[in-house]
């Protein structure tokens, strides 16, 4: 709903921000990485998550992409709520977090307060792949073909077209240039569909 909040930093703490935009100011929680990522600048961007509960609307701020995707990867792991994620974004940084998912590393997850070896090993359990797939180890950067690729994926199936077949379609495309826009594999896999 919330994507992203950008103005004037009012207020900040460790645990969280205020950035006013045109008047309404926004408390956003955030993890010490995002707090040693931001400097005392008056215009502030952060990229948002908005938790919506029974009883409370919470905003969680990220200074990058990548630290909110493994914000979102490590909630949706049973028994991992939003301030267990945080602490572990606090601990750890985004790259240690999915490094150590990566490698298996138990110890080094099991190491953030509040997560126990079967917590950890869950989370390791059920994010390996996720992280595999989204991340390129090497460069330690969300690897932008992916996005792409799930984007243009995501647009031929509410065309229509079966998933199998543009997936095979779009694979093709993506050999041939890495690096080709969203808009490029979609037009180029409706001249092949």
């Amino acid at each position: 709903m919330i994507t992203h909040i950008q103005g004037k930093l009012t207020e900040k703490n460790p645990t969280d921000v205020v950035i006013d935009c045109n008047g309404v100011g926004y408390k956003l929680n955030i993890s010490l990485h995002t707090y040693s990522q931001i400097s005392n600048q008056e215009n502030l961007k952060l990229y948002t998550h908005l938790q919506v509960k029974e009883d409370s609307h919470t905003l969680f701020g990220f200074s990058s992409l990548s630290e909110r995707l493994i914000f979102r990867l490590l909630i949706s792991v049973s028994g991992i709520g939003a301030s267990t994620a945080r602490t572990m974004l606090s601990s750890l940084t985004p790259k240690q977090v999915r490094e150590g998912i990566a490698v298996e590393d138990v110890a080094l997850i099991q190491s953030v307060k509040g997560i126990g070896l079967k917590t950890a090993q869950r989370v390791i359990i059920e994010l390996k792949d996720k992280v595999l797939k989204v991340y390129d180890i090497d460069e330690g950067m969300v690897s932008q073909s992916n996005t792409n690729k799930d984007e243009a994926l995501s647009a031929l199936e509410v065309l229509g077209f079966a998933k199998k077949q543009s997936d095979r379609v779009v694979d093709k495309i993506i050999s041939k240039t890495p690096d080709a826009s969203v808009e490029a594999i979609i037009k180029e896999a409706l001249k092949n569909l």
